[in-house]
């Protein structure tokens, strides 16, 4: 085992030339550990999605560094300077607006640049929308896939809604506000009304709330209303003899129209 890594896990000090991960809160800014502020006081830099996001946090705890902006739209530009930073032994945190960076932002690919050049990654673990909705779901966990948001492609949206029709392993999914109401019925379309789901809102919020027990009902309180916050839903895997049942129906009522 790489010895500076070794130690980066008993120390709070950030060590040269490491990039840490550092998970932030979802909702709610008390769930920041002190290890992760430790951290942020201490490192080269912050990479971060929205400065403005990352500013909140440190204003709260009283943190003073150096932010860089880091997401979608100028990771490519950024990465071979993040680097250049961490081949020359300078500690960079890396932080998404919320929860663990790397999970849906490009986060990936920067742990995979930096991977490829011998830099040490220290993961400082934080909140997880998807495990904290998984967790609260009462739905099995020993197994599941995470899909993040659905591709807007409709082919390829529709590959992966067949895939999560046809999975015995519970499925997590991120979505947008705007576009629940579209996915709920695609969901319905896909699995049939009674597929057991859980909608997750504002995880750690004041407002947080879980909507459940089937796919029917979870519809029917949302229809008509402003949806506002972060989701995730968590669906059951397929039970197969329901399977069978659905699709004997499905193939009845395309064979009578």
């Amino acid at each position: 085992m790489n010895n500076k890594t070794s130690l980066s896990h008993r120390n709070q000090e950030p060590e040269n030339g490491v990039l840490y991960l550092v998970g932030t809160p979802i909702g709610n800014l008390n769930d920041l550990s002190s290890r992760a502020i430790k951290i942020l006081e201490n490192v080269f830099l912050i990479a971060c999605e929205d400065t403005r996001q990352t500013k909140k946090i440190m204003n709260k705890f009283g943190i003073k560094n150096n932010l860089i902006s880091f997401n979608k739209n100028n990771s490519f530009k950024k990465t071979p300077a993040l680097i250049d930073d961490l081949i020359d032994g300078k500690s960079i945190a890396l932080v998404s607006d919320a929860g663990m960076p790397s999970i849906c932002d490009p986060g990936e690919d920067l742990v995979c640049k930096a991977k490829s050049f011998g830099v040490d990654i220290i993961c400082i673990p934080g909140p997880c929308a998807a495990i904290a909705a998984l967790v609260s779901s009462g739905m099995p966990s020993s197994k599941f896939i995470f899909e993040g948001f659905l591709p807007k492609k409709q082919s390829d949206r529709k590959k992966i809604l067949l895939e999560i029709s046809n999975n015995e392993k519970t499925t997590i999914l991120f979505e947008s506000p705007q576009r629940l109401i579209k996915l709920l019925r695609e969901l319905k379309e896909f699995c049939g009304g009674e597929r057991e789901i859980q909608v997750s809102r504002e995880i750690t919020k004041k407002f947080e709330e879980h909507i459940g027990n089937n796919i029917n009902e979870v519809l029917d309180f949302f229809e008509g209303k402003i949806i506002i916050g972060e989701i995730t839903v968590v669906i059951k895997g397929i039970n197969k003899t329901k399977k069978q049942d659905f699709d004997e129906k499905l193939i009845k009522k395309n064979f009578i129209h």
